[in-house]
């Protein structure tokens, strides 16, 4: 068994705590249900939102999930210049069978083109 990185993003319209709750919510439900893992393989997870992302912690999202013996962390993404506003990021380390290349990272609403190859800049 390996501790696996797994990633997710969302983003929300306005910076209200119940937005920010729903949009956690779904990103977490939709993690769990792509890459079939109980709450009992998941060693933590790290929360990042954009600075214009502040109305509430998305780990309370966690805790309204059940995830209530998790290690929950929140925190802000650096102010990149351009880069993609009012975003919630997630890092979740679990306790997983699955290879890497088995892991499924989720990105929703306007976080889709995050993981986009063509977005990211080669070093030639």
């Amino acid at each position: 068994m390996w501790c696996r990185g797994i990633r997710g993003a969302t983003t929300v319209e306005t910076n209200t705590r119940d937005e920010i709750l729903s949009a956690t919510r779904e990103l977490l439900q939709n993690l769990v249900e792509a890459n079939d893992f109980a709450l009992d393989d998941v060693a933590s997870a790290y929360f990042t939102t954009t600075p214009d992302v502040n109305a509430e912690f998305p780990a309370v999202a966690a805790r309204q999930l059940g995830w209530n013996q998790v290690p929950l962390l929140c925190g802000h993404e650096m102010q990149v210049p351009d880069s993609l506003g009012r975003c919630i990021r997630v890092l979740l380390h679990v306790n997983t069978e699955k290879k890497a290349g088995e892991i499924t990272h989720i990105y929703l609403r306007g976080a889709v083109g995050l993981r986009d190859p063509n977005k990211v800049p080669s070093i030639e």
